[in-house]
C-alpha cells in the first residue's frame, strides 16, 4: 500500500513459549479495560475532592480535567521516546501503575488538608486572574505523578504488544470502554456506598492487579529496540506522513475537549445538573470515541490514502459537530421524551437526561474516536512514538477547560462557540479542500447557528411574560423571567429558581430569625448566598447591623441589582456588601468573625451543593463565629427527602451537638426547616428574646416577619438537640469522604417518594420540641404557655392538611372557625390560628354583621393575642 495506511509490523519475535506468545493479546485487552476503568475512578474520586476545594463541581470538573490532561501529556512525551527505544516496556507499564497507585492513595489521604491549602491559596476574595490560576496550577501539580503515570501506560502497551501485532484502535477502545465501566461503577456504586476513600482503595487494587498481571506477562519478554514500522514499510509510510500530523494531533484534542465543555454547559439548562447527570453525558463520550476507534481499525483498511481519509474525518467531524450542535437545541424535548412512556420517576428522569447526552454525544465523538487512531497511525508511520502523539492530543485537550470554559462560552456564547469549533474542523483540512461545495455548506450552516444564537439559550417564557435579563457565565447561565402579572423570577440554568420580585413572609422570617436568636444586637453578619438579595437586604434594616453576602455566581450578584428596583425589595440601612465567591472556600479562607452566619436554601441536588452541608463545611462556620454567635442552615424540605435530612442533621450535630430545628413559615407545600446552633448559648432565654423584641418594637422588619413577641419567635423552634439526635442516628453524616447528599438528594428530585406536606407532617411525628431541652427556664408559666403554642401549631397543621378552601368567606369560616377558636383556647399566643378569623371576619362585615361581632367577641373573651385586630373588624355601633 505504498500512498494507503501502513501496516503495522511486529518489533520483535517474541522467545518461544513465553506467556506472552499464548496469552498476550486478550489479557492485554482485559489490562486496557481494568486500566482504564481505574483511571475515570480516580479522575472521579479526584473532581469530588477538589470540587469541595474550589466549591463548586463544574469548577472542579475543569480543573481537574485540565490537570488530567496535561499530565497525561507530559507522562507520554518524558517517556514515549523512552518506551519506543526500551527492551522492557511491559516492565515500564507495571512500573507506571505502582507509582499511579501509590501516589493515587497519598493524596486521598492527604486531601483534607490540601483542600484547606487550595482554599488559603485562592483566598476570600480573589481576583480573576488569582482564582482560575490557582485552581487549575494546583491540581494540575498535585496530580502530575498520578497522571504522568497514566499518560505512559497506552504506549508501554503497545510497544509492548507489537509484537503480538495488537492493533492501536482496538487498545484504544478497550482503554475508552473500561473509562466507561469505571465511570458507571464509581459515580453509581462505589463512592455512594463507601465513600471517597474506600473508592480510592478500590481504584489502587485495580491498579495493583494490572501491575502484577503485567509484571508476571512480560517481566521475561524483551522487545528489539526497533520502531514498530518495518523497514520495507518505513519509507513509504514517511511520505504518506504529513508534518501537519502534530498540528492535527494539538488542535482536535482542543476541539475535542472543547466541544465536550460546551455540550455539558448547554445541557445543564435541561437536565437536573446532578452527578449523574455529569456522569452519563461523560460516559456517552467514552462510548463514543471508543466506538469509533473500533469501527476505523475494521474499516480503515479499505482506504487508498491517508491524507484523503484524514480530510474526509475532518470534515465528517465538522459536519457531526454541526448538526449534534444543533442537536442541543431541542435537547429539552429529548429529555423529556422517555418520561411520556415511563411516566414520571427516576427511570424516565435518566433515560431522558442520557437520550440527550447521546443526542449531543455519539455522532462526533464517533468519528472523533476515529481520526484519533489514524492521526496516531500517521504519526507511528512517519517514526514518531506513540507516545509523542498522545502527547500532543492531550496537551491539547488540557487547554480546552480554560480556553473554553472559562473564556470562550462567557464572552461569545453557546451558539458563537459551537460556529468556532465547526470553522476549526473544517480549517483542519487541506487548503486546498476548503472551497468544496460540501465545506461551504457547512460553514454557512455553522454562520446561521452562530445568528440563532435563541436555540441554544434555554428559558422558560410563560404567556405574556419576558425576559428581563439573560447571562452566560463561566459556571452558569442565570436569567430574569417576568410574567404577565410583572413578577420576576432568578433562574439559575432556567432549572433552580432563585427567588422572585414577590418574596415575603418567608424571606423576612429567613433574615430575622437567625438575628432574633442572638443574645445582644448583632453587629456583623454574613450570608451564604444572595440570590434575588431580598433576604441579606431584609437583614440589613437592623440598626447597626453590617451584612455581608457571599455569592457564587456574579451574574446573580447583578441580577439582584435588578431585583433591588422592585417596589417590595427591602431598603437596607446601609448597603449590603456582596462578595463572588464560592461560600465554603470564603469560610474555609476567611479570617474574619461574624455574630450571625445564614446559610441559604442550597438545591442538595444540585452541581456544587452538597459540600455546602458537610461536617467540614460547618465546622469552618464555627471558626468563624464569634463569642455568643448564631449560625443558621437553613433546607428547604420540598427539595429533599428525610433521609437526607437526616444526613445532613447527622452531619449538624456532629459539629454542633446542641442544635435545635426551627420551622421558618406554616406553610405545607413549601415548608423551610433551619438548623440553628448557638454555641455559646445552648438553651433559649424567653427573656432575653422578649428584651431584644422591646429595643427593635415598631420597626417594619418585625411587622413583616410577623414576630410581635416571643411566642412568635420561639415558638418556631421544631426539636432540641436530643429529638434531632434521635431522628438522625440511623443516618449516615454528610462528610467529604462520604457525600452522601451529592448521590442520595438527586433520586429525590428525579422521584420524590411524597408530597412536601406528607414529608412536613411525618417529621412533625418524629420533632416534638420539649421546655425541658429548649428552654433555660424549662418550668414555670411561661414554659407552659409555650409549649401550649407548640402542640396548637401541631394541631394547626395537621388540620392545614385536611381543609379544603372555599372561595366564600362565609362558607370558609364555617369550615375553619370551630377549630381555630380551639387552638385559641389552648393557645392564645398562637396567631396564626387568630389571623386567618380576624381576615374573614373582615371580609364578612358589610354583608354579614352579626357574624363578624361573634368571631370579634370571641377572641376578645380568650384573650387572643390578637383581639386587638379583631375589634375593627366590628361593626361601629
Amino acid at each position: 500500500m505504498p500512498h494507503g495506511l501502513p501496516e503495522i509490523q511486529p518489533s520483535a519475535r517474541p522467545a518461544d513459549g513465553t506467556r506472552l506468545a499464548l496469552h498476550g493479546r486478550v489479557l492485554a485487552h482485559l489490562l486496557m479495560v481494568l486500566s482504564g476503568a481505574a483511571a475515570l475512578a480516580w479522575q472521579m474520586v479526584w473532581t469530588a475532592e477538589f470540587g469541595a476545594a474550589m466549591g463548586h463541581e463544574i469548577v472542579a470538573v475543569l480543573a481537574v480535567l485540565a490537570a488530567f490532561f496535561g499530565g497525561l501529556a507530559l507522562g507520554a512525551q518524558a517517556l514515549g521516546r523512552t518506551l519506543a527505544r526500551s527492551r522492557w516496556p511491559g516492565r515500564w507499564y507495571a512500573g507506571c501503575e505502582v507509582l499511579l497507585l501509590a501516589w493515587g492513595l497519598v493524596l486521598t489521604v492527604a486531601m483534607p488538608s490540601l483542600i484547606h491549602a487550595t482554599a488559603l491559596l485562592i483566598g476570600p476574595e480573589p481576583s480573576v486572574l488569582r482564582h482560575w490560576t490557582v485552581a487549575f496550577l494546583f491540581p494540575f501539580i498535585l496530580l502530575l505523578p498520578a497522571s504522568a503515570a497514566m499518560g505512559a501506560t497506552l504506549p508501554a502497551l503497545e510497544r509492548q504488544l507489537s509484537a503480538a501485532r495488537s492493533p492501536l484502535g482496538g487498545l484504544y477502545a478497550a482503554n475508552t470502554f473500561g473509562a466507561v465501566l469505571g465511570l458507571v461503577l464509581a459515580v453509581f456504586v462505589a463512592i455512594p456506598h463507601g465513600g471517597l476513600l474506600r473508592t480510592a482503595l478500590l481504584c489502587a487494587a485495580a491498579n495493583a492487579v494490572c501491575a502484577a498481571l503485567s509484571w508476571w506477562l512480560w517481566r521475561d519478554a524483551p522487545v528489539a529496540p526497533e520502531t514498530s514500522i518495518s523497514a520495507s514499510a518505513r519509507a513509504p509510510a514517511r511520505a504518506a506522513a504529513s508534518p501537519r500530523v502534530s498540528t492535527l494531533l494539538a488542535a482536535t484534542g482542543v476541539l475535542g475537549i472543547g466541544y465536550e465543555v460546551l455540550a455539558v454547559r448547554v445541557l445543564s439548562q435541561v437536565t437536573e445538573s446532578t452527578v449523574y447527570s455529569y456522569a452519563l453525558l461523560l460516559a456517552m463520550y467514552l462510548l463514543g470515541t471508543a466506538a469509533g476507534a473500533a469501527i476505523y481499525q475494521r474499516l480503515a483498511h479499505r482506504a487508498d490514502d491517508a491524507r484523503q481519509l484524514r480530510d474526509q474525518l475532518l470534515f465528517a467531524l465538522a459536519a457531526a459537530v454541526l448538526l449534534s450542535g444543533l442537536a442541543l437545541g431541542g435537547a429539552d424535548v429529548l429529555c423529556a421524551w422517555p418520561a411520556r412512556w415511563t411516566g414520571p420517576g427516576a427511570t424516565g428522569a435518566l433515560a431522558g437526561e442520557a437520550l440527550a447526552a447521546a443526542a449531543a454525544m455519539w455522532a462526533p465523538t464517533l468519528v472523533m474516536g476515529a481520526l484519533f487512531t489514524h492521526l496516531c497511525i500517521e504519526a507511528q508511520s512517519g517514526g514518531r512514538p506513540l507516545g509523542r502523539a498522545l502527547a500532543l492530543n492531550t496537551a491539547g485537550a488540557a487547554v480546552a477547560p480554560a480556553l473554553v470554559g472559562v473564556w470562550l462560552i462567557p464572552a461569545v456564547g453557546a451558539p458563537a462557540g459551537l460556529a468556532l469549533m465547526v470553522a476549526g474542523y473544517l480549517l483542519l483540512q487541506s487548503p486546498a479542500r476548503w472551497r468544496r461545495p460540501q465545506n461551504l455548506l457547512v460553514a454557512a450552516g455553522a454562520c446561521a447557528a452562530a445568528l440563532w444564537g435563541a436555540n441554544l439559550r434555554f428559558v422558560d417564557v410563560p404567556d405574556g411574560g419576558r425576559v428581563l435579563s439573560y447571562r452566560d457565565g463561566v459556571m452558569a447561565a442565570v436569567s430574569v423571567v417576568a410574567d404577565a402579572d410583572g413578577v420576576a423570577r432568578l433562574r439559575i440554568n432556567n432549572r433552580a429558581q432563585e427567588g422572585s420580585s414577590a418574596s415575603g413572609l418567608v424571606e423576612w422570617r429567613l433574615a430575622q430569625l437567625p438575628l432574633l436568636l442572638h443574645t445582644a444586637p448583632p453587629r456583623q453578619a454574613l450570608f451564604l448566598g444572595l440570590g434575588t438579595g431580598f433576604t441579606a437586604s431584609a437583614a440589613a434594616q437592623e440598626p447597626g447591623l453590617q451584612v455581608h453576602a457571599v455569592e457564587l455566581l456574579p451574574e446573580v450578584i447583578a441580577a439582584a441589582e435588578l431585583f433591588a428596583k422592585f417596589p417590595a425589595a427591602p431598603v437596607p440601612l446601609q448597603p449590603v456588601h456582596t462578595v463572588p465567591a464560592d461560600a465554603r472556600r470564603f469560610v474555609q479562607a476567611s479570617g474574619a468573625r461574624y455574630d450571625v452566619i445564614v446559610a441559604d436554601l442550597f438545591h442538595p441536588a444540585r452541581s456544587g451543593a452538597g459540600a455546602l452541608y458537610t461536617e467540614e463545611q460547618f465546622a469552618a462556620v464555627r471558626a468563624r463565629l464569634a463569642p455568643g454567635g448564631v449560625f443558621c442552615q437553613w433546607l428547604a424540605l420540598h427539595q429533599m427527602d428525610l433521609d437526607t435530612l437526616r444526613s445532613i442533621v447527622a452531619a449538624f450535630l456532629a459539629v454542633y451537638p446542641d442544635g435545635i430545628a426551627v420551622l421558618a413559615s406554616n406553610s405545607l407545600d413549601t415548608p423551610v426547616l433551619g438548623l440553628i446552633a448557638r454555641p455559646d448559648e445552648p438553651t433559649i432565654d424567653l427573656t432575653a428574646v422578649r428584651t431584644r423584641l422591646a429595643r427593635l418594637a415598631g420597626s417594619p422588619q418585625l411587622a413583616a416577619a410577623r414576630f410581635e413577641d416571643e411566642f412568635a419567635v420561639v415558638g418556631s423552634v421544631l426539636a432540641g438537640p436530643a429529638t434531632l439526635a434521635r431522628f438522625a442516628r440511623s443516618a449516615t453524616a454528610n462528610t467529604d469522604d462520604r457525600p452522601v447528599v451529592v448521590h442520595q438528594a438527586p433520586w429525590a428530585t428525579y422521584a420524590p417518594p411524597s408530597t412536601p406536606r406528607e414529608r412536613l407532617l411525618q417529621l412533625l411525628d418524629e420533632l416534638q420540641p420539649r421546655a425541658a431541652e429548649l428552654l433555660r427556664t424549662p418550668q414555670g408559666p411561661e414554659a407552659d404557655r409555650m409549649q401550649a403554642y407548640w402542640a396548637a401549631r401541631r394541631r394547626y397543621l395537621d388540620f392545614g392538611a385536611t381543609v379544603r378552601p372555599a372561595a366564600d368567606p362565609g362558607e370558609m369560616l364555617r369550615r375553619v372557625q370551630a377549630p381555630l377558636l380551639d387552638l385559641l383556647r389552648a393557645s392564645p399566643e398562637f396567631r396564626p390560628a387568630c389571623e386567618p378569623l380576624v381576615a374573614m371576619a373582615r371580609a364578612l362585615r358589610d354583608s354579614d354583621p352579626q357574624r363578624a361581632l361573634a368571631i370579634a367577641t370571641a377572641l376578645d373573651g380568650m384573650g387572643a393575642t390578637c383581639a386587638h385586630a379583631s375589634r375593627t373588624t366590628a361593626p361601629a355601633p
